[in-house]
């Protein structure tokens, strides 16, 4: 639930601040802004403000996943070509028609890449939710075990948080696949 929010808000809020200069302006300072400060210390907050719940792991979450699905989604706004743009003006495109026709296609590389760093940290968002002020999970069963210095089971949550995040990555991939079946993975080796 967190990660699907964390990329509606990022989205909408990517889509409302490439619409209005004078809100990128403003807002896009204070976005990175909040990206400095670790969700370790922000996690025991929402536990004050909000109990021991689900809604701050899932407000947790959202922050986590928000800033790379915005930041990706705006640079894929920003980086299509002026003259595309003009161009469609020109034809007597309005606002609607040149995002759905222009912006949103070419933006949805980074978009992509912005879901998938938001999967990997959603999964590492709720641990440390759960880590820090939880009942149960994979944060309090790591817990658990580090004080009873199991390592093993340490070392497998671990990798099952790991195989998490890859899932997901894998999930936003299909996903990708379908959105954009006409690109083609790039490939490395140059050709001669």
């Amino acid at each position: 639930m967190g990660l699907f929010f964390g990329v509606l808000t990022g989205f909408a809020a990517a889509v409302v601040m490439d619409s209005c200069t004078l809100l990128y302006s403003a807002f896009y300072p204070l976005l990175v802004i909040t990206q400095t400060i670790p969700s370790v210390a922000v996690a025991p907050l929402l536990v004050l403000w909000f109990g021991y719940d689900m809604l701050p792991k899932i407000i947790l979450i959202v922050v986590s996943a928000f800033f790379p699905v915005t930041v990706g989604l705006l640079d894929g706004f920003r980086s299509v070509d002026k003259d595309a743009v003009n161009l469609l003006r020109s034809m007597g495109a309005n606002r609607g028609q040149i995002f759905r026709f222009l912006k949103f296609p070419s933006a949805l590389p980074q978009l992509f890449s912005g879901i998938k760093i938001a999967a990997a940290y959603s999964v590492v968002g709720a641990v440390i939710s759960e880590w820090l002020g939880g009942f149960g999970g994979l944060g309090v069963y790591m817990t658990r075990v580090k004080k009873a210095f199991a390592f093993d089971k340490m070392f497998a949550v671990i990798f099952l948080v790991s195989a998490i995040s890859l899932a997901l990555m894998a999930l936003v991939r299909l996903a990708e696949k379908k959105c954009m079946p006409y690109r083609k993975p790039t490939d490395n080796k140059q050709e001669e």
